[in-house]
């Protein structure tokens, strides 16, 4: 059936014009479940067209929800015993329009089989379209169609119909024509008895909040502005814009940067926080010089230590530092609010509760809640619905239970959550888009293609670490005539399955990279991919996407290729086996002869880098040997580098840089690159700082400078000293970052610690989405793909964005996962170890055990201790009254003894013989 919608418009010139769409109806479609006896006829013509859905077991009643419903209430709608729920597809839209966020989360519940939820196309039925009228708004339709759904459902007779709205005029219309209608809580008094956490997850309405609200008012923070007045103070320079960065040592303290300011805007005090939270994006009105002030020197325990968090005393300022621009936030322009994991406070009782966020930088929520006792001690989410103006606290809503506090596998689900980490399974569109499990490389079409090259016969192998299943690059080595070596650089060819724009490519685009965590590993490419068909395993064909250089003995480059080739990998060796390879001079196998070449090249590449600045860094990185069925930690080693490492890194570092210029060279306005600013001189400072306590000078005018400074700074008497400075340094850097060349100039482009002018990632597309466009980009220029439209410079400024995002989300996952895991280790262990203190502050400081990678504060200012410890001011240092010259400084070495771990605070005790005293790290 046609119907023909029509509408007046009226063009730039003046004219109106009668416009006529053409609006498709179908009496053929459904309602959607395989027991209806009405739309039977139906199901039985079309069946194998339409996507149909069962009833529940226990179904006693089909919902129909509106959009708000929806928006407001996503997380109750997410709970796994909520089914039977018709979505009208005017509600998806409108879901769709109004935030990204929430539609694709209501996607993957449709998606999902077991929640028995069903997309219904009212807007493409005969009998559920619904015609706008003259005069009618486009939310009055909306709601009319949204009503018409729930009647026609009813009149099914499969099951007893509701609409779920909190719009009054909506439910009293429906109640009007005989339609059956409940607020979500009323609903939710309706299922108490068999779903009594339901009320928890709902967003409640403030004026309920305000009247339940147990907890004292302390607290009146000033009324936010108008976006009108924070619009108009931002284009008249008063205000500034940026997002809130809170001190990870003191929730009372943030820093917000500023497009155009050299130094962040410093906001201390609940009342100049204004109700803004991590991640934020606010407005900032800058105070008069006069009240600017330094950073904070304490670190904040816990949240009751500074509960009104009004302002920093002078004793607790870094008096070293210089006053800095300090400021109050007027408004928020973003919220950043997300789920967020923790307990509730052992205080709490009845049916109101506070919520104390694992993430110290988060404030405590309020939450109502009919499951107290079941909710002690265990680890749940809360998700912020508003914070008024007169609540000390924000106000939110209960989303489900994680697990006990201290279980392994929950506390790793509290770090996925924490960082953000899409670990949810794959959908069905995205394995939809996989190869079949048989795929073989010759029965692919794009095997006889005349610019896929066939390299099977090279002596090629890959370098990896041990257990590493999803292998991305690989490498060969052959001497040519004229003395000069051919090296290849192979990388798997992601891209000829993750087509763009498909389900499979959005997902990898979403979630940006794989994440690696002690006890898992969270792809982002199912395994098919990511450990099977791309991975390039030895004695298997497989599609790279490769580059292959003539270099002369110096590893100086004389020409490079760039092409799509099959390779049959003749090993897969680890870091250890292929060291053992160079090492052995008794092996004259080709692949070990070959490996001793790349290693002899590889260190002429590493010296030239060094020599023009790079900069050798050092971490805390350590790995787990884990039981094999608690997957519980049993011992700790720190991770061993070998000149195999290096190796590989140096063929990897060539090939991404080489890829940038390339890309760049054809596509200037949108090439994806990686930049690393250099660092302001005063991210030194207090590496310097610590370094000159020791007698040590440190140059920072330049990445060289640099690098020969840290290669001078060796103390004989203690080799680790050299490794803490470059640990230190590590922490000076800023965050290295992928672009658009569009949106950055050339002069900026640089890399400073690896010394490279321009530089991509190119060698690892199946862990790292930005590395796929990289290949899209670099196929364009060798004429194997056909540039998309719609690749511009804003496209890739905004997969940037989020890449960016995704990627420091998951190294803080990671180390997250190592300092869970080390915690677990300690538990019931006495260890005593040496450490180093890297931090200092008022009332503590930080104590870093390079053996355990363990770093965190030392607590000096319980009731005992307060009368003892003193903090020089000049000096930066904790001296003790009671032991005289005895003082606590940064690169002070120290013995700690660790024990008494556990996960809820993650506690151990730290003791220094030569003080005879004890402190808590928390």
């Amino acid at each position: 059936m046609l119907h023909n919608k029509s509408f007046m418009r009226k063009t730039k010139s003046g004219k109106v014009l009668k416009v006529v769409r053409e609006h498709y109806l179908r009496e053929d479609l459904p309602c959607g479940f395989v027991n209806c006896p009405r739309c039977q006829p139906i199901l039985e013509e079309n069946s194998q067209m339409i996507k149909l859905q069962t009833l529940s077991p226990q179904a006693q009643r089909l919902l129909v929800v509106d959009t708000n419903v929806v928006i407001r209430q996503i997380d109750a709608l997410e709970h796994p015993k909520l089914m039977d729920v018709v979505i009208p597809k005017v509600v998806e839209e409108e879901v769709r329009h109004l935030n990204t966020k929430t539609h694709s989360r209501l996607r993957a519940i449709i998606d999902n089989k077991e929640k028995k939820f069903f997309l219904f196309d009212n807007e493409h039925h005969r009998e559920t379209f619904v015609e706008r009228l003259p005069g009618e708004t486009p939310n009055d339709r909306n709601d009319k169609a949204i009503r018409t759904v729930a009647l026609w459902y009813g009149s099914h007779q499969l099951l007893p119909v509701i609409l779920i709205t909190n719009d009054r005029l909506n439910k009293e219309a429906a109640l009007a024509a005989g339609v059956n209608a409940l607020t979500v809580l009323e609903y939710a008094n309706e299922i108490r008895d068999s779903l009594p956490e339901w009320t928890d997850m709902l967003v409640v309405g403030q004026d309920q909040e305000e009247q339940n609200d147990a907890f004292t008012k302390k607290t009146e923070y000033p009324e936010h502005k108008s976006k009108n007045e924070t619009e108009a103070g931002l284009k008249a320079g008063r205000y500034y814009q940026g997002p809130l960065r809170m001190n990870r040592d003191n929730y009372t303290e943030g820093n917000v940067p500023v497009e155009g300011l050299e130094d962040e805007i410093l906001i201390q005090g609940l009342q100049n926080l204004n109700r803004a939270v991590n991640g934020d994006i606010v407005a900032v009105q800058l105070l008069p010089k006069e009240q600017w002030s330094r950073p904070s020197m304490r670190a904040v325990q816990k949240i009751e230590d500074n509960e009104d968090g009004e302002g920093v005393s002078e004793k607790d300022q870094n008096l070293m530092e210089e006053m800095r621009p300090s400021g109050i936030i007027v408004s928020i322009i973003k919220r950043n609010w997300k789920p967020y994991c923790g307990t509730i406070d052992s205080g709490s009782n009845g049916s109101q509760a506070l919520f104390v966020p694992v993430n110290r930088q988060i404030p405590k929520i309020k939450i109502h809640t009919r499951q107290m006792e079941n909710l002690k001690n265990k680890r749940i989410v809360v998700s912020i619905d508003a914070w008024d103006k007169n609540s000390k606290y924000p106000s939110g809503h209960y989303v489900r239970t994680l697990g006990p506090v201290g279980d392994i596998n929950v506390e790793t689900e509290v770090i996925m959550i924490q960082h953000d980490i899409c670990y949810h399974p794959f959908t069905e569109s995205v394995m939809n888009c996989l190869p079949s499990p048989d795929w073989i490389a010759e029965n692919d079409p794009d095997f006889k293609n005349p610019t896929r090259r066939d390299l099977r016969h090279e002596n090629i192998c890959s370098v990896d670490p041990p257990g590493c299943t999803d292998i991305d690059d690989a490498l060969h080595i052959k001497t040519l005539p004229n003395g000069n070596y051919e090296v290849g650089v192979h990388i798997a060819d992601v891209t000829h399955f993750v087509h763009q724009d498909s389900a499979i490519d959005k997902e990898a685009a979403e979630r940006s990279t794989t994440v690696y965590l002690v006890n898992k590993r969270i792809d982002m490419l199912p395994k098919l991919l990511g450990e099977n068909l791309c991975s390039l395993r030895s004695n298997v064909d497989r599609f790279t996407f490769s580059v292959v250089w003539e270099l002369t003995p110096e590893a100086e480059v004389v020409s490079v290729d760039y092409f799509k080739a099959t390779i049959n990998s003749k090993a897969s060796l680890t870091y250890e086996q292929a060291q053992m390879r160079i090492d052995d001079k008794r092996l004259h196998d080709d692949i070990s002869v070959g490996l001793r070449k790349l290693n002899a090249l590889a260190k002429k590449l590493k010296q030239r880098r060094l020599d023009a600045g790079a900069l050798e860094l050092a971490s805390t990185e350590i790995k787990f040997i884990r039981d094999q069925e608690s997957q519980e930690p049993l011992d700790v080693e720190m991770y061993q580098l070998r000149e195999t490492n290096s190796m590989v890194e140096e063929f990897m570092l060539l090939a991404n840089v080489w890829v940038a210029e390339k890309i760049y060279e054809s596509f200037p306005n949108f090439a994806i690159l990686r930049r690393h600013p250099t660092p302001p001189k005063k991210n030194f400072e207090p590496m310097i700082d610590a370094a000159g306590k020791i007698g040590i000078n440190i140059e920072v005018e330049s990445s060289k400078a640099l690098a020969e400074s840290l290669d001078r700074a060796v103390v004989p008497k203690d080799p680790f000293v050299n490794k803490l400075l470059r640990i230190l340094t590590t922490r000076c850097m800023t965050q290295a970052v992928y672009f658009s060349s569009g949106s950055v100039a050339r002069d900026q482009f640089a890399h400073y610690g690896l010394a490279a002018p321009i530089y991509t990632h190119f060698t690892s597309p199946i862990r790292r989405y930005a590395d796929d466009i990289v290949h899209r980009l670099l196929g364009c220029c060798i004429g194997v793909y056909t540039l998309s439209m719609d690749i511009d410079n804003n496209r890739i400024t905004k997969l940037c964005q989020n890449i960016n995002f995704r990627h420091t989300m998951a190294q803080h996952a990671s180390r997250s996962s190592t300092e869970l895991h080390t915690v677990v280790f300690f538990r019931g262990r006495v260890l005593q170890e040496d450490g180093y203190i890297t931090r200092v502050k008022t009332n503590g400081f930080s104590v870093l055990v390079p053996k355990y990678g363990i770093e965190s504060m030392v607590y000096v200012n319980t009731e005992e201790d307060s009368k003892d410890f003193v903090m020089d001011k000049i000096t930066h240092q904790i001296k003790s009254v009671s032991l005289g010259d005895v003082a606590i400084g940064l690169m002070n070495k120290v013995e700690s003894l660790l024990s008494s771990m556990h996960l809820n605070g993650n506690r151990f005790v730290w003791r220094s013989r030569s003080m005879r005293t004890e402190s808590h790290c928390v």
